[in-house]
């Protein structure tokens, strides 16, 4: 017999999304794990599109940055505590911040290649309940007692426990390879690219204004479902303006002259989930729904943050989209023109700034401000890492789907670890 013919691969239609609010870190879900606020999200998701049925839903692929033990299977355990069929599949998937925009790759793969009609994808994040590790030399111990053959051998190793000992490991916003924190990396960069204080003061402004203004005209009422006392994102802050921020003082950077990094341009560290609902085009026809975008492309990039052309700007932690994205317009046929509305993901202001100008340098037309995160991103909404790039695809399908015809989307999101993830959404 021959060989199947390959079949070209199916296009993938965003349905919708559920997010829980975001909120800063020790605030109103400071006590809630990554599985409560992820399960939130996938039951909002669930009950929005009917998906309580046995074989609603394909499978569903999550992760989180920062996971506890108990966070094993996180995306199974959150199936099966939600009110989606349990005989759901479901696994993890990790890549720093841009874990949400990953996990939905990862769906729309097999959505693509025919292996499932549906799938949700998301990710959760809890800064205020970040895990604390063992200290190195209690560790030892404790290893040492296990594998003692008599209770004379485990007392004897438990007697070298000293107070010093029990001070845990506090996690570290810092690189493993350079122990720099991401701030101190975007400063690092900043000054490469000479970025001004006011250009991000400009920018953060603007992200809450165009949050707050998305909000008023009820953007968010299908995409946002309220949680523990919230019905909007707690740093949202309508007010912000650039002299307001000015007056903030600098918080990054501090070790070279004029820094220009303040907690007002910097995302602050947040909790939060969020979810995605994709499916064949097939899947959505035969429910009679209408898609709100299709997931065109994608593109993921790596730069060599710790011996590259770091002070020069090219290889700064947060600067692979800069790689990315030219290679995934390139491989498109697209140009910056051909985008209605682009999103950055807005770890920092100074890192948005950087890596527009990256974009122009490697040949790339400017993008007009007007198209640029037009609802607001992450200065304003907070960033709980694994749940972004699930919000900004979301948001940016129904942003596509409000407008009058066809229209075009870019997303951009950098990571910890040198790395970007990117994507096209269209609708036709």
């Amino acid at each position: 017999m021959s060989p199947l013919a390959p079949q070209p691969p199916r296009r993938v239609a965003v349905i919708g999304g559920a997010r829980v609010p975001f909120a800063r870190s020790d605030g109103p879900y400071a006590t809630d794990s990554n599985q409560e606020m992820l399960t939130a999200a996938l039951d909002a998701l669930v009950e929005r599109h009917g998906l309580q049925g046995p074989g609603a839903v394909g499978e569903f692929v999550a992760g989180a940055v920062l996971k506890h033990s108990r966070d094993f299977n996180l995306a199974r355990e959150t199936v099966l505590g939600s009110a989606l069929d349990p005989r759901t599949p479901a696994y993890d998937i990790q890549q720093a911040c841009g874990t949400g925009l990953q996990a939905v790759i990862a769906a729309a793969n097999k959505i693509a290649l025919g292996q499932t009609e549906s799938a949700i994808a998301g990710g959760a994040d809890t800064a205020s309940d970040a895990p604390l590790g063992v200290n190195d030399r209690l560790r030892r111990i404790l290893l040492e007692a296990r594998r003692a053959k008599t209770t004379g051998g485990r007392l004897k190793a438990l007697a070298k426990v000293r107070p010093g000992h029990l001070v845990p490991d506090i996690p570290r916003n810092a690189e493993p390879r350079t122990g720099l924190s991401m701030g101190e990396h975007a400063a690092v960069t900043a000054r490469a690219w000479g970025i001004s204080r006011e250009e991000q003061d400009a920018l953060a402004a603007a992200s809450h204004q165009r949050l707050a203004a998305a909000y008023e005209r009820g953007l968010f009422q299908d995409l946002v479902v309220p949680f523990r006392g919230l019905a909007r994102d707690q740093n949202l802050r309508p007010g912000s303006t650039v002299e307001k921020l000015a007056a903030l003082k600098p918080v990054f950077g501090l070790d070279a002259p004029a820094p220009t990094m303040t907690a007002g341009n910097s995302t602050p560290l947040t909790d939060g989930a969020a979810t995605v609902l994709l499916a064949s085009e097939e899947w959505a026809e035969a429910r009679g729904i209408e898609p709100l975008a299709y997931l065109t492309a994608y593109e993921t990039a790596a730069v060599d943050f710790v011996g590259g052309d770091v002070a020069g700007g090219e290889d700064g932690l947060l600067m692979a989209p800069a790689y990315a994205v030219p290679r995934m317009l390139e491989r498109a046929g697209l140009g910056i023109g051909d985008f209605d509305l682009v999103e950055i993901h807005e770890a920092f202001a100074s890192q948005v700034l950087a890596t527009l100008a990256a974009w122009e340098k490697r040949g790339l037309a400017p993008v007009d401000r007007a198209r640029l995160n037009v609802a607001g991103s992450s200065l304003a909404t907070g960033h709980p890492f694994a749940a972004t790039g699930a919000r900004i695809v979301a948001t940016l399908a129904t942003l596509l789907a409000e407008r009058e015809g066809p229209g075009r989307g870019l997303i951009s999101v950098c990571a910890a670890g040198g790395q970007g993830v990117t994507a096209i959404l269209e609708r036709t």
